[in-house]
């Protein structure tokens, strides 16, 4: 009992009280424990529903509305869930963000990069899961629209789909894989956020300069203990103003409010805001190969950026002005807009196809010319200037 006291003790002067951090560290790097408290009261409250939820294609649907119904504060455990989760993939959005702009993938933090890639990969398919649960229209054929994109793999896509159907459709088998997956993926989730830690506290934080500052450096306790708090009360207020008054807001489509009809298709079959991106990247391709293949694609390229753009030089502060234009063009103009407006009108449907196919090719450009071709490196300064 008291060597682990002790280990206790030294874990926490070592990587929270005592671990040196660069002076000029700004809110951009609150975003790590943002996405650490998101992910524990994912954790929590999905404990809680778990008691309550019943994974059976005839009773998926009537145990989520007996929990918001019947169960004291059940509607509000099922909207701090499901809006936390939109919460968490802001933040890890914007992480990612962060590391693009201030190279938080260079040579020497390799393994942080894709250990933080590895995490959101797999934060995305247990929100795809979770998506499943509640057995609505939009769950069920979600559901059937994703899972179908594996039979796009020559000879033995439809093998695999099978398999993980547990049938030759989506069924009872299929719910209760995924609610079993559901439970276990978030808790491997969080020991690869404790190993992210323990890696980037060995490396160290790369400061807004983009460089491994080994001098000037302070304490994390108490200067950024109480800048994350900070944070961590405008999250919670922001997150308690949206549960409480503008619950289905960010989540919840209206079609998944009626149960799963095998019979009935959705007009609109679309997943939730943080997996547009992706999936206008698919829809943009009529080729399901194709389309399948731009989408992973899309996602896999960023694991081979640390590997062929390790310099040091070119953070955010010194690259050319139109480039930093562009990186704010792309990450909130076709981010933001298209959430809030192109989502709420249905008459931008040409503009939103548009814009979203134009932004995926600038993106392919963007990423395979100046971070893949070095050679091209200058011309495309050139074309920025």
């Amino acid at each position: 009992m008291r060597q682990a006291h002790k280990l206790i003790i030294f874990l926490f002067n070592k990587h929270l009280k005592d671990y040196p951090s660069p002076k000029n560290l700004g809110y951009f790097w609150n975003i790590g424990s943002l996405l650490g408290i998101a992910l524990t009261i994912q954790i929590i409250t999905g404990v809680f529903l778990a008691m309550y939820y019943t994974p059976h294609v005839n009773l998926a649907f009537l145990s989520v509305e007996s929990i918001m119904r019947d169960v004291n504060g059940g509607w509000f455990l099922r909207y701090l869930h499901s809006n936390t989760a939109s919460f968490y993939f802001f933040f890890i959005y914007l992480h990612i963000l962060k590391a693009l702009l201030f190279k938080s993938y260079h040579n020497q933090n390799i393994i942080l990069w894709i250990s933080g890639l590895i995490i959101f990969f797999l934060s995305a398919g247990t929100a795809f899961l979770g998506y499943v649960l509640p057995w609505g229209q939009m769950s069920l054929w979600g559901a059937t629209v994703i899972t179908n994109l594996i039979t796009a793999i020559p000879i033995v896509g439809k093998v695999i789909v099978v398999w993980i159907w547990g049938g030759f459709s989506i069924n009872n088998a299929t719910l209760n894989r995924f609610f079993v997956l559901h439970f276990i993926l978030p808790f491997i989730i969080l020991g690869l956020i404790i190993l992210h830690i323990l890696v980037l506290h060995e490396k160290g934080s790369t400061s807004p300069i983009g460089f491994m500052l080994t001098t000037d450096k302070i304490a994390f306790f108490p200067y950024y203990v109480f800048k994350d708090i900070f944070g961590l009360f405008l999250f919670f207020l922001i997150l308690i103003l949206f549960v409480s008054f503008s619950s289905n807001f960010l989540v919840g489509h209206p079609d998944n409010y009626n149960t799963a009809n095998y019979l009935v298709t959705p007009i609109h079959i679309v997943p939730e805001w943080y997996f547009l991106p992706f999936y206008a990247i698919l829809r943009s391709i009529p080729d399901k190969l194709g389309g399948v293949l731009a989408m992973g694609g899309a996602m896999i390229i960023f694991f081979f950026k640390g590997f062929f753009d390790n310099s040091f030089s070119q953070v955010i502060y010194f690259r050319p002005f139109l480039e930093k234009f562009f990186f704010f063009f792309f990450f909130f103009f076709f981010f933001f807009v298209y959430f809030y407006l192109f989502k709420r009108f249905r008459w931008f449907t040409y503009w939103r196809t548009f814009c979203f196919k134009f932004s995926k090719n600038f993106c392919f450009i963007f990423f395979i010319f100046k971070f893949y071709f070095k050679s091209y490196f200058k011309i495309w300064n050139k074309l920025l200037f």
